[in-house]
This record gives structure tokens, C-alpha cells and sequence, in this order.
């Protein structure tokens, strides 16, 4: 969670999904986060005042004339040290309730007189989502400035499956996250590569590198938090895209390149992550090459070099590259910068990160180098999209 978050006012209205802002609110304190409830009558149908209090150690709120605040302003006094509002679950007649600016319960009121962000986690039977109205009022909500987390599509308590569904705890936690990030590449359009690429021998062999994908999908996660639109394009990998990104799955090396240069016109940004395997095989085979006694030869041909490719163009985006190395990391990281005029690479070891879910960064520029210390990946992007922006602003703007 964000260091500067301290205080939310968390809403949680009627509905079976009540039952994960329990949850949702321990999480958020065990992160240091100050939580104060706010319910409405039909939330105390599905979970207890109780249960929260405990939780959270700060009193729960659920009426608008509540004795307990001396001004009888509960509406203004709860929401004006909070650094936002949650509410989940949100009901649909509680996203109707804020589209109208009613105000005839503390919540609803409270979300009206606020002067903070508001984000709301939809959760309600899938015809509730799809029906017309709920459709208008998420439109009108998203226009007004109203941030939606969610939702989700899974098995509903009605037995039914699809959307409405709330998200989980920990995603709303990395969706708040998200959304408190600055939005430094705002406008931006941003390319990722990421993953490896495959160069196939035959039917069912192939050459890669090692590559787990991880940082190029931070990388995009990060870009998309910032703001950007994000592309990203990847080779073979496990992992679950960021659900804003244009993903664009490729196999082998002339593929990424063949989808990187069909989008560097309308490109701002571009960050090669990927680890492009540096050969293909010539002539492979349709067939699998059955196994015997014999020397197997194989004759291997360079694949383009992509990041040379792009920035070398008379238009070319402000090009990123990363170098993975064994031996002489920051050495061999400058000269592949010098020998590819980028304005940054990014060094890393290539022995301690790949497959990891932590690393240490070393960033190169004109200026020299910057030392990102090992963490987790995904605070390794933010960084490195913060250091992106400023050398972006600083040549372009």
C-alpha cells in the first residue's frame, strides 16, 4: 500500500459480498492503514458493527445523527482527514444513490460532501450489472470523476455466473494502489516487450532464453498506473497480462519485431524489456527430428537486433533498453547503450534476476548511474517509470 496512505473512510452497503470487507478492512490495517466503517441499514443484515469495531479499533458508523459527534456533522467531520473513500461492496442502489446526489443516509451523504477521492467496488447479481440503467449510471459515475474497482465475473451467491461479482480483497488493495500512483505519462502512448522469444528447430524443440516475464509485466502494470496506454508485447510466458494493456502474444524474434515496428509511428515511449534470443535456427524442421546416436548440427543465423531498429528511425520513440548480464554488468550495459544511442539502459544481473521476484536495478544515463536497490519487481518499475518521465520531460517538454 501507498506509504501516504493514513486514513480511509470505508463504506460497505447491503449485499452477500459484505462479508469480504471484513476481510478487506483487515488487510488495510495490517498495512498500517487507519479504517473508520461506515454502513448502511441493509449492510447490518449480512455482517455485524461488531465484527469491524474489532477489526479495526475505531468506532463504526451507520446513522446520520449519530450522539457520538458532538457538531452532529459526522457526514463532513469523517470524510475530511480521510485520504479517500471506499466503498465495497456498492450496491446497485447505492451507484444509483451517488449518480442522483441523494443524500438520505450518512454514507450517501458523506460521498456527497466529500473533497476526497471516491472509489466504489460494484458487487451484485450479473442482470443487475447488464441491465441498462446500471449500465448509464457506471458511465455517468466514471464521467463525474468516481473511480470503479471492479467488477469481476465468477459464480455469484444466486448461482448464477458472470459479471458483478466483487473483486477479491487483495485486488482491491493493488487497484487502490494503482490509483494513487501519479499520473506522470498521462497522454503517453508507451510499447513493452517482454518474456522471451522461441526459435523453433523443429515440430517440438526449440532455442530461448531464460525468461520468466515478470519484469516487463511490472513494467506495464507500472506504465498503465502512471497514465499511459500501454501496448505490450509478449513472447511464451505464464503470467496474467495487466488487464488494461493491449496484449499482442508473439512466438519467435522476427514476430516481435514484425509488432513492434507495425506500431513505433504512434509510440511515445518505448521500453524493450524482452530477452530476445540472439539466434534462429536456419532451416528447421517441420518434423520432429528423431532422436539417435549421432551429433545433432544445427546452423544459427542472428536475429535482428529490434531495440537498434527502432532507435535508429528518424521518428523514433525514446527507446529504453535493458541488459542482462553475467560479468561486467555496468560495463557492458554502457557500451550497449553508446552502441545503440539510448538515453537509458537498464542493468541488471543476470544470474540473480531472472526467474525472481525481486532485483536490483542499475539505471545508465547521460547523467550516469542510478542505483535502485533490490526490492520487488513491480516497485523496480515504478521507479524506473518515475526515472522514464523525467528524462522524457526533460527532452521533449
Amino acid at each position: 500500500m501507498e506509504p501516504s496512505l493514513k486514513r480511509i473512510v470505508m463504506g460497505v452497503t447491503g449485499g452477500v459480498a459484505a462479508y469480504k470487507a471484513a476481510e478487506l478492512a483487515r488487510l488495510l490495517v495490517k498495512r498500517g492503514v487507519e479504517v473508520r466503517v461506515v454502513m448502511t441499514a441493509a449492510a447490518s443484515h449480512f455482517v455485524g458493527a461488531a465484527t469491524f469495531q474489532a477489526i479495526t479499533g475505531q468506532p463504526v458508523y451507520a446513522d446520520l445523527w449519530d450522539a457520538r459527534v458532538s457538531n452532529g456533522m459526522a457526514h463532513i467531520d469523517l470524510s475530511r482527514d480521510a485520504d479517500l473513500i471506499l466503498v465495497a461492496p456498492a450496491s446497485a442502489d447505492f451507484l444509483a444513490k451517488l449518480v442522483q446526489g441523494r443524500a438520505d443516509d450518512l454514507l450517501s451523504t458523506l460521498c456527497l460532501a466529500r473533497d476526497c477521492p471516491l472509489l466504489v467496488a460494484p458487487a451484485m447479481n450479473r442482470q443487475m450489472w447488464e441491465n441498462p440503467a446500471t449500465r448509464r449510471n457506471i458511465e455517468q459515475l466514471t464521467e463525474d470523476g468516481v473511480a470503479l474497482l471492479g467488477p469481476t465475473s465468477g459464480e455469484q451467491a444466486c448461482g448464477e455466473t458472470g459479471y458483478g461479482r466483487m473483486l477479491e480483497p487483495e485486488t482491491i488493495i493493488e487497484a487502490v494502489d494503482a490509483f494513487l500512483q501519479p499520473k506522470i505519462l498521462r497522454g503517453l502512448n508507451v510499447l513493452i516487450t517482454a518474456g522471451p522469444t522461441y526459435e523453433a528447430i523443429d515440430a517440438v524443440r526449440g532455442i530461448t532464453n531464460r525468461s520468466s516475464g515478470k519484469m516487463g509485466y511490472a513494467v506495464a502494470r507500472a506504465a498503465l498506473e502512471a497514465g499511459a496506454e500501454v501496448t505490450l508485447i509478449s513472447g511464451p510466458t505464464a503470467l496474467t497480462p495487466p488487464g488494461e494493456a493491449q496484449l499482442v502474444n508473439v512466438t519467435s524474434a522476427q514476430q516481435m519485431l514484425e509488432a513492434v515496428e507495425a506500431r513505433t509511428e504512434e509510440t511515445d515511449i518505448f521500453i524493450a524489456v524482452a530477452a530476445v534470443a540472439d539466434y534462429y535456427v536456419l532451416n528447421p524442421s517441420e518434423n520432429k527430428i528423431k532422436k539417435d546416436a549421432h551429433i545433432l548440427t544445427l546452423e544459427l543465423a542472428p536475429n535482428p537486433d529490434i531495440l537498434s531498429n527502432v532507435a535508429r528511425q528518424d521518428t523514433a520513440p525514446f527507446c529504453v533498453g535493458f541488459a542482462a548480464e553475467s560479468e561486467n554488468l555496468e560495463e557492458y550495459a554502457e557500451l550497449k547503450r553508446k552502441r545503440k544511442h539510448l538515453p537509458l539502459i537498464v542493468a541488471n544481473d543476470a544470474n540473480a534476476a531472472i526467474g525472481s521476484d525481486d532485483t536490483e536495478l542499475i539505471l545508465l544515463d547521460d547523467d550516469g548511474r542510478h542505483v535502485l536497490e533490490k526490492t520487488d519487481k513491480l516497485t523496480q518499475a515504478r521507479r524506473l517509470i518515475e526515472h522514464i518521465a523525467k528524462l522524457y520531460n526533460a527532452r521533449y517538454q
